[in-house]
């Protein structure tokens, strides 16, 4: 697990794309997010910990983090 990065939240250890599945980080699971409209995992495991739906575009982002500034 040397390669996950101090603040990596991400618990799909069978995603390729899983920092310790490979030798370059975050950046192949950024990029692939960013080609993909979407939001790494680990912001939307920041804002709440327990998030647990399939999707994660920034519209998705953005309703969480108002949801939980709300509270």
């Amino acid at each position: 697990m040397e390669n996950l990065s101090k603040f990596c939240t991400c618990d799909d250890h069978d995603c390729p794309l899983h920092p310790t599945n490979h030798e370059r980080g975050c950046a192949p699971c950024i990029a692939d997010n960013l080609k993909d409209n979407e939001i790494p995992s680990c912001f939307f495991n920041k804002v709440d910990a327990d998030y647990d739906k399939d999707t994660y575009s920034f519209d998705d982002f953005a309703r969480l983090v108002i949801e939980k500034q709300n509270r």
